[in-house]
Parts: structure tokens; sequence; C-alpha cells
């Protein structure tokens, strides 16, 4: 076998594949864990009585423990599940935020107005 025959082969089993329903449940997951916390914190966040600035920041440091959460439970190797890293950093990273919104001025209204 020539070297070249060798390069060729090693270069075929580098291209990473993936499975399409694989990747996109892989995906449904992380928009469903974002959907689910963004309501938690607004809740909290509502509770709390957060206003103006300090609840988007509680909002964005909630969406980064979330990150660090996923990215743990993929033990630190996005590549083996998700086409890119971006995936799971930052997709429905603002999705979330109109449901967080939502809540956090729903919880808001009910604890500190009514």
């Amino acid at each position: 076998m020539g070297s070249s025959e060798k390069r060729s082969k090693d270069a075929m089993s580098d291209i990473p594949t993936f499975s399409g329903e694989n990747l996109q449940k892989n995906l449904k997951v992380i928009q469903n864990s974002r959907t689910f916390l963004s309501i938690i914190a607004g809740v909290l966040a509502g509770i709390i009585g957060f206003t103006g600035l300090t609840g988007f920041v509680f909002y964005f440091v909630v969406m980064l423990i979330t990150s660090v959460g996923l990215m743990a439970k993929a033990g630190f190797s996005a590549d083996l599940y998700f086409d890119s890293w971006n995936r799971v950093l930052f997709d429905g990273f603002l999705g979330g935020l109109m449901s967080f919104v939502l809540f956090w001025t729903f919880a808001y209204d009910l604890v500190h107005i009514f």
C-alpha cells in the first residue's frame, strides 16, 4: 500500500459523520432545557424582586450556568454529539429570553404588586 493511499484512508476517517435524527434530538434537548430553565429563572427573578438590568443579568448568568451544565453532560466533547460548540453554547439563548421576561413579570406582579 502506497503512502498516498494510506493518507486518503486516514483523511476519510477524520471526517466527522452525524446521524440527522440524533443531531435533531440533541438540539431539541438543548432547546427544551433552556426553555424550562428560562421559565424557572423568570419565576425566581420575580419572586426575589429583581428589577431592570439586574433581572437580565440574572438571566444571562443562568444561561451561562446552563451552557456549562450542558457541556458537562456531554463530557466536554461536544464534537461527538453536535456539529459545533456554538450549538451547545448559544442555541436557544435568546429564544428563552421571551419566556424569562413573561414569567419574571408575572411572578413579580403576583408577589410584589398584588
